[in-house]
């Protein structure tokens, strides 16, 4: 499995319906599974993200359309960062000269 950290941001219907956010985020986490996404961890955040999610995907392209039909709800924008874990790291630093 790939890990992902997802950003996430309240749009403005996302803030109108705050008081629904964990019902949201607990729907997404199911709706997840059905991409083949894990929604690991969810945390909700004070700063320049509202929330940010600690994701699971086999593929990128799995990911994608669950990024793709979270954004199609309207609450959140999202953005998403490939994370690599010390074992990965340490296997892409063998390839250094």
């Amino acid at each position: 499995m790939i890990t992902y950290v997802g950003l996430l941001s309240f749009t403005e219907k996302g803030i109108q319906g705050i008081k629904d956010t964990t019902k949201r985020a607990a729907a997404a986490k199911e709706a997840a599974k059905k991409f083949g996404v894990n929604m690991r961890e969810v945390f909700w955040t004070m700063g320049e993200c509202d929330m940010v999610c600690v994701l699971e995907a086999d593929d990128e392209s799995s990911l994608a359309a669950f990024n793709l039909a979270t954004a199609m709800q309207g609450n959140v924008r999202s953005r998403s960062l490939r994370a690599y874990s010390a074992g990965e790291m340490d296997k892409i630093l063998t390839k250094l000269p």
